[in-house]
């Protein structure tokens, strides 16, 4: 069955720094932690010694059906944005991409403009979780998403593109990073953006009513989506296929329906979990969905959000010269 990889990563120059500091590479996909040496395998074996390129990203999805990705960025690999970009305009067929930016930098709106208007990105990712993003290394300034002035200028100059998607993960519930309340504000705030909400706000199959309750603040927005990867990474489940996000997804799928639901696997490092084929395979093992659900959520509702129109045709009407100015 044809799909889109709603959540996926490229490294053209690996430079993962979160809350441990940062991240050095060893060779054949492992790395380690400036804070306390522990290695790490990053990288599935066969995909990359200490990148993930473009070209070994196409392998992996010819390998297994994956029509088109969605290039998302992650402070664990360190934002790739130009990389991103260079995918998007060699391969408008297969990939669509979002930027990063720390808006606690000095020209972060700088940078904001340059991916928007010069590079023509319709898409922005904000990792701001305490366990692998921006709370983690901004102890002493937290911040929320819907009332932060810095972030707000950057909902208030995106707002004017239409089409324009806003991912966020905010991490778990034990981290002061998750704000699943914001993103209910926000899509109210920006009726014209989409909000696509990571790893389905990082569930626990024993912990149901926690996910219910962030679900049930989104059902009224038909702006805000959800995306499914590595919510076996969070389940701590390696057993295919995967009863525990069976029932986290039967829950979305109840209160926000199946149309706001985006599979992803958020490789490369969730498939050194578990295999990319079980990760691209997992859904069509279950009874969750229709036969016809399941085609939106492995392929349309990614197509709808994502891979707009307007969203192409900025990329491939950027100029290269606008870099050098």
């Amino acid at each position: 069955m044809k799909k889109i990889d709603g959540h996926f990563h490229l490294v053209r120059s690996l430079a993962g720094f979160n809350g441990k500091g940062a991240m050095n590479p060893l060779g054949n996909g492992q790395v380690v932690w400036d804070y306390d040496g522990s290695v790490i395998k990053l990288l599935p074996d066969g995909w990359g010694e200490d990148n993930f390129t473009i070209e070994s990203a196409l392998r992996v999805m010819d390998d297994h059906d994956v029509a088109k990705a969605v290039l998302l960025q992650g402070s664990l690999y360190g934002y790739q944005n130009y990389y991103a970009y260079q995918a998007v305009r060699e391969h408008p067929d297969r990939f669509i991409g979002a930027f990063s930016v720390d808006p606690f930098s000095e020209h972060y709106m700088k940078i904001v403009q340059r991916y928007v208007e010069d590079l023509g990105f319709r898409a922005m990712k904000f990792e701001v979780s305490q366990g692998g993003g921006m709370h983690g290394y901004h102890m002493t300034t937290p911040f929320r998403l819907d009332t932060d002035p810095r972030v707000g200028r950057i909902f208030h100059f995106v707002n004017d593109y239409p089409g324009f998607v806003i991912t966020v993960d905010y991490g778990d519930a034990s981290q002061y990073s998750y704000q699943p309340e914001a993103i209910a504000n926000l899509a109210k705030m920006y009726p014209k953006l989409d909000f696509v909400v990571c790893h389905l706000s990082f569930p626990n199959a024993d912990h149901l009513d926690r996910l219910q309750n962030a679900l049930e603040q989104w059902q009224p927005y038909s702006n805000i989506y959800t995306d499914i990867s590595a919510i076996q990474d969070i389940e701590g489940e390696t057993n295919f296929p995967f009863p525990r996000c069976q029932k986290d997804v039967a829950l979305a799928k109840e209160i926000l329906g199946a149309k706001r639901i985006i599979w992803g696997t958020d490789s490369p490092w969730s498939a050194t979990f578990n295999s990319y084929e079980e990760l691209a395979t997992w859904l069509e093992q279950t009874n969750i969905f229709t036969p016809t659900e399941l085609v939106n959520v492995l392929y349309n509702n990614a197509e709808k959000v994502y891979f707009k129109d307007a969203a192409i045709a900025a990329v491939k009407n950027t100029n290269d010269s606008a870099l050098k100015n």
